[in-house]
């Protein structure tokens, strides 16, 4: 029986965290669940944060063979995700967001927050790495609770969210929808560009 790998859990742990960033993902979450109510912002937290670790898991079970069997690269799903987030990032900014979000209700958990926010190609790469260089079951295991453990912390930080917007008021959060339109795009050029650049280096 192989041994719970410590040094693996902490190692996938810091670096999905990192990746993951649960205090940038604030703004964009506010801005995205604005017209939500309390009740709804905690389902939309627990759904994202659960179709974010089935999305991850998925691609450190399988991702390997579902892209090499259709043919996809890495580089080819970063640069759909960056232009996806681009998408809405588009809208935050242009202040187009609130009735196509308002209809969309809890299900902005799936998309654009579960994926490519939260499982965009930095956290699938970053866990289907440590699954290919983990060769015995504790390794595996930890691989595992890391990313189960790093969920947690984003889920913690998006369900407790709402605490920042009853700060910020209607007011606040106008802004703060812009700050984060803001930033979204530039995480999207940042992917896209990421992308290009990895076709241009041979590796698309």
């Amino acid at each position: 029986m192989s041994v719970f790998d410590t040094t693996v859990f902490l190692s996938t742990f810091i670096t999905l965290v990192v990746i993951l960033d649960p205090p940038g993902a604030v703004p964009i979450f506010l801005a995205l669940t604005g017209s939500l109510t309390k009740v709804q912002r905690h389902v939309a937290a627990r759904r994202a944060s659960l179709v974010a670790v089935f999305v991850i898991g998925m691609f450190a079970l399988f991702g390997k063979s579902i892209l090499d069997y259709l043919h996809i690269s890495i580089a080819a799903l970063q640069g759909a995700g960056g232009l996806l987030l681009l998408l809405v990032a588009l809208e935050l900014l242009t202040g187009k967001e609130s009735d196509s979000l308002a209809d969309a209700g809890v299900n902005v958990a799936l998309v654009p927050l579960g994926t490519p926010l939260l499982a965009g190609p930095g956290a699938i790469v970053a866990t289907m790495l440590a699954v290919q260089g983990s060769d015995t079951t504790g390794a595996y295991t930890a691989v595992g609770a890391a990313l189960v453990g790093a969920m947690l912390v984003v889920y913690l930080v998006l369900r407790f969210a709402g605490q920042v917007r009853g700060l910020l008021r209607e007011s606040g959060t106008m802004l703060l929808t812009r700050i984060a339109g803001l930033l979204l795009s530039a995480i999207a050029v940042q992917m896209v560009a990421d992308s290009v650049r990895a076709f241009v280096n041979g590796e698309g």
